[in-house]
């Protein structure tokens, strides 16, 4: 069951974590592209919508999935900890409030990598969004 302990404390918080600066690294790489970008390299709004949304998926993934990557780690801490009192025979209010408060932390990270991904995407989605009405505007209606 050590192994078990291992998989949520280095397992399940280290995703999360490869997660969130992997999300990061994408956020900067993106906002770095809107503001270079030079529309008049694209031949329409279609092509120039989906060299906008390039890698905007991964944000959004990650942080529709964080959430439950925390909520795996959480009942894995939980089996253990019931896992470990069976074992021991033990019924101590201290083991149980300590496997169990432990076992939430792997939710509380998982929130932490989620609600940052879920704000980098709306900033993200909402500057698409622009500078898709920008292109628009410049290049006629008919651009579409």
């Amino acid at each position: 069951m050590d192994s078990l302990k291992h998989v949520v404390d280095y397992g399940i918080i280290g995703l999360l974590l490869g997660l969130s600066l992997w999300s990061v690294a994408v956020a900067v790489e993106r906002w770095l592209f809107y503001r270079n970008i030079n529309a008049a390299h694209y031949p329409n709004a279609q092509v120039f919508e989906i060299a906008l949304t390039k890698r905007l998926v991964i944000i959004g993934t990650v942080a529709a999935n964080a959430p439950y990557i925390g909520l795996l780690g959480t009942v894995l801490g939980i089996m253990l900890t019931f896992h470990t009192m069976g074992t021991s025979g033990t019924m101590a209010v201290n083991t149980i409030m300590i496997g169990l408060s432990l076992a939430l932390k792997a939710t509380a990270v998982g929130l932490l990598v989620a609600i940052p991904c879920v704000v980098m995407n709306n900033i993200l989605r909402r500057r698409v969004a622009e500078l898709l009405t920008q292109y628009k505007v410049d290049h006629g209606s008919s651009a579409s």
